[in-house]
């Protein structure tokens, strides 16, 4: 273990965890840490992503680390604001480097058709208030080939042919992060609800989806701040979808509007 700093926030460093997720939430039930702390693996035995989803990276050569905030003015049913502004700041912090990120909702980041990051953003409640939030991100930074099993993954690397060192990403992250996130705290939800629709994959388009029902062309309308998809069909039905009930299907006709 190495102990590290990014920005005034402490870092953990760990070889070896079964998730950054799990070990902080482990750590939050010695004591209170202090707001921003980060816990950095090299190496994660059980990485989690949304809904149970696995996410497999290679030792030493990713991201994969948690980031522990108290976001104390977010009432639990807009907890989705979260997942925005740590979605904005994994895009910012790649556009320092390459071109076309975006975020497909609800919160991986992609460039073009495939995903270089996922996060897995994990609340606990205190009646209807946020009590603290564990960040978990895993970025794909110097990989150069990934497992055939996995659909559309890349790497910073892949895109751009160079190595980055992986602690002045996180110095990028931290500066991102907390800019938006003192935002938040000054009560700015609107500018941040509209630069993370303006950041959408898919925004502006019909395309292709799937859904318990079968296949259909819509384009999003808007993302509510519990986190629903509102998407408005080629044939004009508003229909809501909360995490995992819609899938992005790849067909390649789209109509722009």
């Amino acid at each position: 273990m190495m102990n590290r700093s990014s920005n005034g926030h402490r870092m953990i460093w760990l070889e070896e965890v079964d998730s950054t997720n799990s070990y902080m939430k482990r750590l939050l039930q010695e004591l209170d840490e202090e707001e921003g702390l980060l816990v950095v693996a090299d190496y994660q035995t059980g990485g989690r992503g949304q809904m149970g989803s696995g996410w497999s990276s290679e030792k030493g050569q990713n991201l994969l680390f948690s980031l522990l905030i108290y976001p104390e003015n977010v009432a639990a049913n807009a907890q989705f604001i979260i997942s925005r502004i740590a979605s904005l700041a994994v895009k910012k912090t790649l556009d320092q480097f390459t071109d076309d990120i975006r975020i497909k909702w609800p919160n991986d980041i992609y460039w073009r058709e495939k995903k270089i990051c996922g996060m897995l953003i994990e609340n606990d409640l205190f009646g209807k208030r946020i009590q603290n939030s564990v960040i978990g991100i895993g970025l794909n930074v110097n990989q150069e080939s990934f497992s055939p099993d996995l659909p559309n993954p890349v790497s910073l690397r892949q895109i751009t042919g160079s190595p980055y060192d992986r602690v002045r990403l996180i110095d990028f992250f931290t500066l991102e992060f907390f800019e938006l996130y003192r935002n938040l705290q000054r009560g700015k939800f609107s500018a941040i609800e509209e630069e993370y629709m303006l950041n959408l994959y898919r925004r502006n388009e019909y395309h292709w989806y799937e859904d318990k029902n079968g296949r259909f062309q819509a384009i999003i309308e808007d993302v509510l701040p519990t986190g629903h998809l509102i998407m408005n069909t080629l044939e004009g039905e508003a229909r809501s979808y909360a995490f995992k009930e819609i899938k992005y299907a790849n067909v390649p006709e789209s109509k722009s509007i």
